[in-house]
């Protein structure tokens, strides 16, 4: 049985001689400021959502009066289906599409620069101009954009975001289209250290092209594959900007999701504003992808590590 000896034993003083202090003093301005402009809003929208409130006369504590309100509020079980929904379909389209694209930009060693260029534009374009700009694109006339193009093909003007059966889609389309290239320059860095050995065996064995990504490209970004699932499963549990300039919610609440949810308390459903509820679903949303986040590592852990 070994002991350590005493000069090795950690105190204040051996922590101060080695260089302790000075990093402290390092780290305490980008520790003022994160306390102040981020953990001191968040401690104060939990007293919050113990409070009713309207910022103007004194709070008053209420308990958990305001997480039962919400709960139960009709509205939050549709946001929250809403929610589900559209993180459902962004991730059946719109978490493939980017490593589909990357593995083909890849190949085109030569233009591959172009094409990062041109995927990585709509992310640089101001989101609400987007929206604004993919709005003339859903157009319901006949006169529209995305309508004038399947009129050349026989099909009948759609309604896009003016119906309830396809505003979700068509927000999600949009936001693809958006996001989609900030993944694709991560994946195309990825790419660069998978070693170009493994690719030549591959071809030496006869495998094609979908063979090479499936049994090379796959294993060897599966650590970033787990990382931008968990980041795209919190980006759309998150989503708001859609919705609020598409739709504002509708059509009969078809886009109602749980960020615009929170809006509408401080803002719109009552004349003082529901803050307290709004910052009591705001906990809840965080809360509740904290979880997931935790559970989600634990569990990827090993797979990505092997």
């Amino acid at each position: 049985m070994t002991t350590s000896s005493p000069a090795s034993r950690r105190t204040p003083v051996t922590w101060v001689r080695r260089g302790g202090l000075t990093t402290l003093l390092f780290l305490l301005p980008m520790l003022v400021i994160f306390g102040v402009f981020s953990w001191t809003p968040i401690v104060e929208a939990v007293v919050m959502s113990f409070q009713h409130t309207n910022l103007v006369t004194a709070p008053v504590f209420v308990g958990w009066d305001n997480f039962v309100a919400v709960f139960h509020d009709p509205e939050f079980y549709v946001a929250v289906r809403n929610t589900a929904y559209f993180a459902a379909l962004a991730l059946l389209f719109g978490y493939p599409l980017p490593l589909l694209l990357a593995v083909l930009m890849s190949e085109f060693r030569r233009t591959k620069g172009i094409y990062s260029v041109l995927a990585y534009l709509p992310v640089v374009i101001p989101p609400v101009v987007s929206v604004l700009l993919w709005k003339i694109f859903y157009d319901a006339s006949p006169a529209g954009v995305f309508n004038t193009i399947l009129g050349w093909f026989g099909i009948p003007p759609q309604p896009w975001i003016q119906d309830a059966a396809t505003a979700m889609p068509s927000l999600v389309l949009e936001a693809t289209w958006a996001a989609a290239g900030g993944t694709i320059i991560i994946y195309l860095a990825a790419l660069t250290s998978v070693a170009p050995e493994l690719y030549d065996a591959a071809e030496m064995d006869g495998a094609s092209i979908w063979q090479k990504v499936w049994h090379v490209t796959l294993p060897q970004l599966r650590g970033i594959l787990f990382i931008t699932l968990i980041l795209q499963i919190i980006a759309t549990a998150q989503v708001f900007l859609q919705p609020f300039l598409f739709t504002g919610g509708g059509p009969a609440d078809s886009t109602t999701t749980i960020l615009l949810l929170i809006y509408q308390y401080a803002f719109t459903n009552s004349l003082g504003g529901a803050y307290g509820e709004a910052t009591a679903l705001s906990l809840m949303l965080a809360v509740f992808l904290t979880v997931l986040s935790l559970v989600y590592f634990r569990v990827t852990k090993r797979w990505s590590d092997s």
